[in-house]
Parts: C-alpha cells; sequence; structure tokens
C-alpha cells in the first residue's frame, strides 16, 4: 500500500451549518453559497423573485448569520492557515473558538496564520456575519463629516460605508436584498518553505519583432531558507533556486519569444495564448499569455480630445455593452451560465464589455473565458454613483484591494482599460451636502481616486488607467454627460430626460460608455415570476418588477409617440422591445458612421440580475431580446448605416475590417399592401477601419407613405437591411401582414422554421415556449417573401419537447381588437 503523505490542504468547500445569531433560523448551506439561496432550499423564505416576495425576506439582511463546519486534520503540526477569498463582507472568523481574522473587504483575499488555533482530530470553523446594515451605519457615524449614500438606487442604506458590491442594497435594476456569504476560496493550507502570493507580468516589445516577458513571482516565507521556482512558457522552462527570507520574496525571469503570434480582439484577428505555469513550495500557478501592445489615444484635436483604443498599431472601434454580475444571488450563478452570456455578447458582434464598477472583479476564469474570446474588458474599480469615505483606514482598505485585485488579474490580455470608478464626478453634484460644500467632496473624491492610481500603477506600471466614467480627461471635472468633444460619455438624455430617439443625433461622442434604454423582459421569463392576474404594466407585481423611478410609464409614454396602442399586455411587452432596439440602434448607427471621430459604443447593458423590466439586451436566464438580435447586425463588422438629415436620408458604410471593401445597396419603397418599389442602387469601396459615405437618398424620391427599406452586400460576403419611415410609425395604415410559420424538426434537434407574409410585415419577431435561440429575428417581409429561421433549443431536455412558435409583428401588435 506505501505510506500516506501528509496532509498539506484541505479544500473546506461543500456542506456547511448555516444558524441566524438568534438561534430562530438553521439551514444547511453549501459553500461556496450565499445565504439566502441555503434559506430559500431550506423552505425558509420563498423565492426572492417570485412576485412581491423581495419585501417579504428584508428581515435576512437585518438579521446577523453563522456559518460553520466542522474538519478532522490527522496532524495539525506545521505551520498553517486559512485561504479565503471573496468574504461577503463583515465576518469574524473563529477556529476552534479563537478568533483568527476580521474580514470587512469582498474583494480582498485574506491569508491568516491560525497555526496556534489548529488541533489534531476534529476542528470547528465558524464565520459570524453580523447585520451589514448595522455595521455600515457604525461606520457612517464613525465619519468626521457626513457621506451620504444615493437612496433613488439603494434602498437597503450604508452601502457605501462597506467593501461589497454596491447594487446588493439595490439598483435601479436589481433587487434589493444585501446578500452575504462565502463566494470564493476557503482553504486550509499547510506552509512549508514559502507559498505563492503572486504572479505578475511585463512585456517589452523590440525593434525586431520580438518580445520580452518578465514573469516576476512574489512568494511568502515564515522563516530563512530555499525553494526552487520552476517557470515555464509553453516548452521554454526554467528552475531557480530561491533563498528566502521571512516575509515577501521575489524571484524573477525574463522568457523572449522571437516571433510571436498577437492576441487580438475578436475581428481584428487570433487569439494567440501562451500557457505559462510557475511553481513553488507545492502549488502551480497557470496563465495564459497574450502578447498584445494597448495604447489608449487621448490627442488633442479640433473637437477636445481623442478617446481611442489602439491594439497592435491598430485602432479598434470598440463594440458591446455593460456587464453587471451575472444574477443578485451567488449561488444561481454558473460558470456555464456565464460563458453563455458572454458568447452572446460576441455572438452579437461585440468586442468589448464594461465590467461596471457596482458589481464585482469577476473570477479568474471569467476573464480567462474573455481572453480566449477576444473579448476586450474594460475594467472598473467597484465603486458607483456615491460619495465614498477618505478616512486612513477606508482608503487603506481600498489599497491592499486595489493591490490584489490588479495582480491577480493584470496578465490577461483581454484587460484593455482599467477604471477609477463610475459616476463618482457626477455624484458630487447629487446630495445636498456636496453641492454646499463641493471642495470639501472634491478634495476628499480626489483622495480615494489618487489612491486607485497610485495603488493601480504600483501593481501593473504598464496597464491602462482612465480616472472614472464619464470623465473629459485627467484632473478634469466636468460634465461628461453632456460633453461630448473629450473623453468618454454617459449620454442619458433620451431615456432619463425623455427626449426623442432622434436626440441621440444631437451628439458626437468620442466614446460612449453608457446610454440605453429600457424594454420589458420577454413573456417567457414574466411567467416565471408573474401569475396571469398579475400581466399589467401597473400591477404591484410588474410594479415590484421595475426599479427606476417613472420607467414603466417612461416606456409607455415613448411607446405611443412612436406606435399605436397595443392590443394586450403580450403586445405591450413586444413593442416595448421594438422600441429598444430602434432606440439603440439610432445611437449606434449614428455614431459609428462618425468613425474616426467616434471610437466606440458601449450601451447599457448586456444582462439582468433577476427578472426586471431593465435596459438589458439579455433576459434573466439568457435570452435574446429584440435589441440583442438588433445589436447582432447594427454591429456587424461592415454595416450601411441610414440617417436622417434635412431633405434625405444620408447612407454611410462603415468598415471594421482589415480589408478594404465594396458595397453595394438596393433602396426600395414598400407600400402598406408590401410590395417593393427600386428607388436604385449605390455601391461604393470603403477603405479599412473606415465610414465614408455611400450615398444620398432625397427625400422626394419616397412616394408619399411608404416605407424605406434596403439591402447591402459587401464584397467580404456580409449582408444586411433595414427600413426607415418619414414620420412615426403609428401614421402608418397597416394592413394584416398574413404572417404563417412552418417548422420541421432537423436530425440534430433544431428546428427550421419558415415564415411567411402575404402583406408587409415590419419588426417581426418569433417566439418559441421553451428556451432555445433563433438565428435571425425582428426582420421585415414583403408581400410573398419567406424567412427561413434555425431555431436552436437549450436548457434541460433541449430538443426533447416540440416548441409552439408564435410570430408578433407591427400590425398585428397594435390593431384594434374585435
Amino acid at each position: 500500500m506505501g505510506d500516506h503523505l501528509p496532509v498539506t490542504s484541505l479544500d473546506l468547500a461543500g456542506t456547511w451549518h448555516l444558524a441566524s445569531v438568534d438561534g430562530l433560523h438553521r439551514a444547511e448551506m453549501t459553500v461556496p453559497g450565499d445565504v439566502h439561496s441555503a434559506l430559500e432550499a431550506t423552505g425558509i423564505i420563498p423565492d426572492p423573485y417570485h412576485g412581491e416576495n423581495e419585501k417579504r425576506v428584508q428581515w435576512v439582511a437585518e438579521t446577523g448569520w453563522i456559518i460553520e463546519r466542522d474538519f478532522d486534520l490527522a496532524d495539525a503540526s506545521g505551520r498553517w492557515y486559512l485561504d479565503l477569498d471573496n468574504v461577503d463582507t463583515v465576518a469574524t472568523v473563529f477556529l476552534n473558538d479563537i478568533p483568527v481574522l476580521q474580514a470587512d473587504n469582498c474583494f480582498r483575499r485574506y491569508r491568516p496564520d491560525v497555526s496556534a488555533a489548529l488541533r489534531p482530530g476534529r476542528n470547528r470553523i465558524r464565520f459570524h456575519f453580523p447585520c451589514s446594515i448595522e455595521e455600515g451605519r457604525k461606520r457612517f457615524e464613525a465619519q468626521p463629516f457626513e457621506v451620504p449614500w444615493l437612496e433613488m438606487n439603494s434602498p437597503i442604506p450604508y452601502g457605501n460605508m462597506l467593501r461589497k458590491p454596491q447594487c446588493h442594497f439595490g439598483w435601479d435594476w436589481n433587487i434589493a436584498l444585501a446578500p452575504l456569504g462565502l463566494y470564493g476560496t476557503v482553504g486550509l493550507k499547510r506552509l512549508d518553505a514559502c507559498r505563492i502570493e503572486h504572479v505578475m507580468t511585463r512585456q517589452h516589445f523590440q525593434a525586431d519583432g520580438a518580445v520580452s516577458l518578465r514573469v516576476e513571482v512574489m512568494l511568502h516565507a515564515a522563516e530563512a531558507g530555499h525553494a526552487p521556482v520552476t517557470l515555464a512558457l509553453g516548452d521554454d522552462a526554467v528552475r531557480i533556486d530561491c533563498p528566502l527570507h521571512p516575509g515577501m520574496n521575489r524571484v524573477t525571469h525574463v522568457f523572449t519569444v522571437a516571433r510571436p503570434q498577437l492576441w487580438w480582439p475578436v475581428g481584428a484577428g487570433e487569439q494567440a495564448l501562451y500557457p505559462l505555469a510557475v511553481s513553488a513550495g507545492g502549488e502551480t500557478v497557470r496563465r495564459e499569455i497574450g502578447f498584445r501592445q494597448v495604447e489608449l489615444i487621448t490627442t488633442p484635436d479640433a473637437a477636445g480630445s481623442r478617446f481611442a483604443l489602439s491594439v497592435n498599431g491598430r485602432e479598434i472601434f470598440c463594440k458591446g455593452a455593460n456587464w453587471i454580475p451575472a444574477d443578485a444571488l451567488f449561488s444561481r450563478t454558473s460558470r456555464e451560465k456565464t460563458e453563455a452570456l458572454l458568447r452572446s455578447a460576441v455572438d452579437a458582434n461585440m468586442n468589448m464589455i464594461r465590467i461596471w464598477g457596482g458589481g464585482f472583479y469577476e473570477a479568474d476564469w471569467f476573464y480567462d473565458i474573455c481572453d480566449r474570446l477576444g473579448l476586450m474588458v474594460w475594467q472598473d474599480f467597484m465603486f458607483a454613483c456615491n460619495l465614498y469615505p477618505s478616512t486612513p483606514d477606508f482608503l487603506e482598505n481600498v489599497r491592499e484591494e486595489v493591490d490584489h485585485q490588479v495582480r491577480r488579474l493584470a496578465s490577461h490580455p483581454s484587460i484593455v482599460l482599467w477604471c477609477g470608478d463610475n459616476e463618482l464626478v457626477g455624484a458630487l453634484t447629487w446630495f445636498e451636502v456636496s453641492r454646499k460644500n463641493r471642495d470639501r467632496y472634491l478634495v476628499s473624491y480626489d483622495r480615494l481616486n489618487r489612491t486607485i492610481e497610485t495603488a493601480m500603477k504600483a501593481a501593473a506600471p504598464d496597464a491602462m488607467w482612465w480616472p472614472s466614467s464619464p470623465a473629459s480627461g485627467y484632473l478634469d471635472y466636468g460634465d461628461a454627460w453632456h460633453a461630448d468633444g473629450s473623453g468618454d460619455m454617459h449620454y442619458w438624455s433620451v431615456w432619463h430626460e425623455n427626449r426623442s430617439f432622434d436626440n441621440y443625433r444631437s451628439v458626437k461622442p468620442r466614446f460612449c460608455s453608457e446610454f440605453g434604454f429600457q424594454s420589458y423582459t420577454s413573456m417567457p421569463v414574466i411567467h416565471g415570476f408573474a401569475a396571469p392576474g398579475d400581466l399589467n404594466i401597473a400591477s404591484p407585481v410588474m410594479e415590484r418588477h421595475q426599479k427606476n423611478k417613472g420607467g414603466n410609464e417612461r416606456i409607455a409614454g415613448t411607446m405611443f409617440r412612436y406606435f399605436r396602442f397595443p392590443t394586450s399586455f403580450e403586445s405591450f411587452v413586444y413593442l416595448s422591445q421594438v422600441q429598444q432596439a430602434v432606440a439603440i440602434q439610432t445611437a449606434v448607427d449614428y455614431w459609428r458612421s462618425l468613425k474616426p471621430h467616434c471610437m466606440g459604443t458601449l450601451y447599457w447593458q448586456l444582462n439582468d440580475t433577476w427578472p426586471v423590466a431593465s435596459w438589458s439586451s439579455l433576459d434573466h436566464g439568457g435570452g435574446w431580446k429584440a435589441l440583442h438580435h438588433a445589436a447582432r447586425r447594427f454591429f456587424q463588422p461592415v454595416h450601411v448605416a441610414v440617417v436622417p438629415e434635412e431633405g434625405g436620408y444620408r447612407f454611410t458604410m462603415i468598415n471594421d475590417t482589415a480589408e478594404p471593401v465594396r458595397v453595394n445597396a438596393r433602396l426600395y419603397a414598400l407600400d402598406l399592401d408590401g410590395r417593393r418599389q427600386s428607388l436604385g442602387d449605390m455601391a461604393g469601396k470603403c477603405p479599412t477601419d473606415r465610414a465614408l459615405e455611400l450615398g444620398f437618398l432625397p427625400r422626394v424620391k419616397l412616394p408619399e407613405g411608404q416605407v424605406l427599406a434596403w439591402r447591402f452586400e459587401a464584397s467580404n460576403g456580409m449582408t444586411g437591411e433595414g427600413h426607415l419611415v418619414a414620420d412615426v410609425w403609428k401614421a402608418l395604415a397597416l394592413k394584416p401582414a398574413g404572417l404563417t410559420v412552418t417548422a420541421i424538426r432537423e436530425p440534430d434537434g433544431r428546428w427550421s422554421v419558415d415564415v411567411t407574409a402575404q402583406g408587409l410585415a415590419l419588426f417581426v419577431l418569433a417566439e418559441a415556449d421553451c428556451p432555445g435561440r433563433f438565428s435571425d429575428n425582428l426582420f421585415d417581409l414583403s408581400a410573398g417573401e419567406t424567412r427561413r429561421l434555425v431555431f436552436t433549443p437549450t436548457g434541460e431536455g433541449a430538443g426533447a419537447a416540440v416548441p409552439a412558435f408564435r410570430l408578433h409583428d407591427l400590425h398585428s401588435s397594435q390593431a384594434p381588437a374585435l
């Protein structure tokens, strides 16, 4: 049998015991996991997402909790430490009733020495979480001056006092639960010679095309000694005998790659990755290295100053959306679900996501997925829409957080920009106390922002830094919501100020990192949280699932601006998604046509944290809303944007590829019977990475009461289509489209779905009563046309059932009921 090797580590994930501090509630809890999910699984609380249950579970956040388990350790001799990350958030950790750690930052890693508390045989580890609201209140009252939080977004108070996801306290799209739990590593490890604290890399590109990769390994040792360190980049390996002294030790080695394959964003090239492995002290840390050069271009010009990202010497137009946590409750997430969301982004021709500053720094595997997909990441630090303390203890906590997160993540090629915060400059104007004493609060903000920048640059000197989003420039504290000449812009006038969609064309951003328009989530999702009697936008359940004050009224008011009154609740949901897609396409088409003046559009938001009316293009659960189908077209690398102007319509061809393309467009007038009449052709050649005018159609050439439509084809095979109306859609006296659908199951389990129109069908949207994805959606048909779609079932039992397909179009959604 052989001798048993001594245990050097214990993974403490698994089943733990959960109890409220008052002893009234007990449950088993899976770790990693969150308290709410454990309570729901035991039947102590109902599903927080269903109906109005949110208000029935508020007591969970108002209670203290204990999470504990026993474990056995045959040999407790030597030095041992706990390995913890993502402890959410304020917690005292006990080992055998001895306090070994006071944690208070969800974004830090903790590795306390617990040698003195361990014993051979049975041991007990306990996390005591006091009420986070009470902990926040204590910190709030201890501030030297008032530091308020944004109550409009966060109905649960004091979230800005705690270093945990800010959206946990509620947001204008998130349920307010203030969840807590253990989300990451929970392990016990023996410290022998040393342990690996960090592995950092820096790249240096040489004139001859070679690249040097400097690998820096930080080792922690408890006492003097030595340890072998093995570093391998692919097949190139080296062993270094490292002398150790107590504390932190640094080992460096430089690899040289003579002719590296480069890492490119998706759509611009391949995603070459080189495996890096570092071994020391009985553990191995692995990275995938992508060789690329990134530059943030902010050179002055006639309009102000540029804001463009260059990768490997080529400017990349950034197309994408903002990422928020994959779910409001950690236990409802998974790597598979998250990867599906990220793949949906790439499938919609996105090349960037912005990880918004009110959620999490995501897990290592999240960025691994982005590396492999070629999905660039704009990474905010986790501060959003609030004022924050600037006391020495708070800033030191932040410094530790930033140091850990940057060292953990900076080697990922997908992360191309680090941003100090989300909208903290704007927040200076949102509170009476900061408006009355702007100097005090501006200095306080600057201390925080400077702490973040200094810690980031110390950890990763070559990383790209941007101070805030939005920002007009370094040390510029102006209004970047409406100033479009420099920096990145958040443009919210259409939604929050109830402007028309045309208002998107009143600004010319250099890079718009937030803009959005709400819709309702899709009917299959609504049926998951609402009963038939709740299917009214003014019902308490539907209003509970709308977190933006006045959001339902704004959706309805805008709808009646452009469309006729819907015939049913289902039609209301459909039209809300149509107008969301129209709004965002109006902005993106115009801003892409300005290239290279504008070099990025990231709409708000990609995903949902729970089933809710929101700005997302993906439903909670990952289904594609109408906007996501539209995004697949308007983010296509070769695209034709049509912008109404005085006297007609300007056609612009946009080419984001590395090769010139020829574009041929055919223009039509569609009458209300669905007949097509040619309005002529346009053709042109578009250079690489440019937007160029294709042609202009005078308005007088479009017959009165008819719809302008077009189709284009590029020499690289990309195609597209679209339509515009001369006024608004409600002015059209539409006739029944006569839509029919036939579906055939293919041998691979997918469904071929043919949609045929007898008349004019605008904004055709196909739905299925089971989870899945259509190959195309939200399209137009003229009389006699058929569009073949492919429907791929997803989820449990995919392909087993026979889906029921339903079609929506503009006429059927707003025709008067009989």
